[in-house]
């Protein structure tokens, strides 16, 4: 055998062949990473989503079981240690509570009088803004404009606009010969003032949410639907809208929420009035109520009674239109 083929000779590499294909037999130090790797798979995901369940529970979960268990106990606001057991009296006083069902009302109407309205501009304009418009950026930006205003801001314009003797609104009505509405004293005028504050604010919003939405319909039902001899509205009605229904049950559901946690734009429409929304309740919503029997009267107990109604109520709501909703999907 020459040198040559002594070098090449299996039994002359043969003993270092187990090693190096041992799988989890090879050296310290490879094993070592090798299961590193496994854990990194395995757990950094769990990593990066614990901070926001960490948080939530910090500022979202202990804060819905806390008040769950101060609107078991007559609690006030100058002792909040001080707690007395009085179980589910705070729920039961609730039912025959005028100012509640008062606030719940105007709280439903205020609700629907912004969010049907505000929801039917946004579809529209999100159609107008899905053309192909020279500066249509400009435009994306302008009608998300009204989001980015503070409430207190936007809230005091309104006040002026609505103002009763020298409102823009009122002056354009007498220059059309109308009388000047008292926007601020009348039931239904102030619940309409406080609805538009909310339609301005948040129509941008929501068109925005459905343009996205219209971008990711097919173009091809679109070109069918022209085939097919459809105008522009037969095809926003038959294609557009039927491809948006999981936005529009989103975006319904979270009008619904945000009509329910109503507060800053009645509580500023009439700063004199306060926490009461108005010289009669007449627009005192839920969340004004609640911020009234907390923070005016100092009763935390029934304060949380009121939070949890509010949280009830959103979970029927939420109940009926998944219900609805699947109904409509299995058809």
């Amino acid at each position: 055998m020459t040198d040559e083929t002594a070098v090449l000779s299996p039994s002359a590499v043969g003993p270092e062949r187990p090693a190096a294909e041992g799988g989890g037999r090879g050296r310290p130090g490879q094993v070592w990473r090798s299961r590193r790797y496994r854990w990194d798979l395995r757990w950094s995901p769990y990593a990066f989503v614990a901070p926001f369940f960490l948080f939530f529970a910090a500022f979202g979960l202990f804060p819905l079981l806390y008040t769950g268990w101060a609107a078991l106990h007559q609690v006030e606001l100058t002792n909040p240690d001080g707690m007395t057991w009085v179980g589910l009296r705070n729920f039961t006083r609730l039912w025959d509570d005028a100012f509640f069902w008062n606030a719940l009302r105007n709280t439903v109407t205020i609700g629907l009088l912004s969010t049907v309205p505000q929801l039917a501009i946004a579809l529209g304009l999100a159609h107008l803004l899905n053309y192909r418009l020279r500066g249509s950026a400009f435009f994306r930006v302008a009608v998300l404009t009204p989001y980015a205003t503070s409430v207190a801001a936007a809230t005091l314009v309104f006040v002026l606009l609505f103002g009763r003797d020298h409102g823009m609104v009122n002056w354009a009505l007498s220059a059309v010969g109308f009388e000047a509405v008292d926007w601020q004293n009348g039931t239904f005028a102030s619940q309409l003032a406080v609805s538009t504050i909310v339609i301005w604010r948040w129509t941008g919003y929501n068109a925005l949410i459905y343009l996205a939405a219209m971008q990711a319909v097919p173009g091809e039902l679109y070109e069918s639907a022209a085939l097919d001899g459809a105008s522009r509205f037969q095809q926003f009605l038959h294609v557009t809208v039927p491809s948006l229904r999981p936005t529009i049950f989103f975006t319904c559901v979270v009008s619904t929420i945000g009509a329910t946690q109503l507060f800053g734009e009645p509580l500023l429409f009439n700063g004199g009035a306060g926490a009461t929304g108005g010289s009669d309740h007449q627009f005192q919503t839920l969340g004004l109520y609640l911020y009234e029997q907390g923070w005016v009267n100092l009763h935390l107990g029934r304060a949380s009674a009121i939070a949890w109604a509010m949280f009830l109520i959103l979970l029927v709501i939420a109940g009926a239109a998944r219900l609805l909703r699947g109904r409509k999907d299995s058809r």
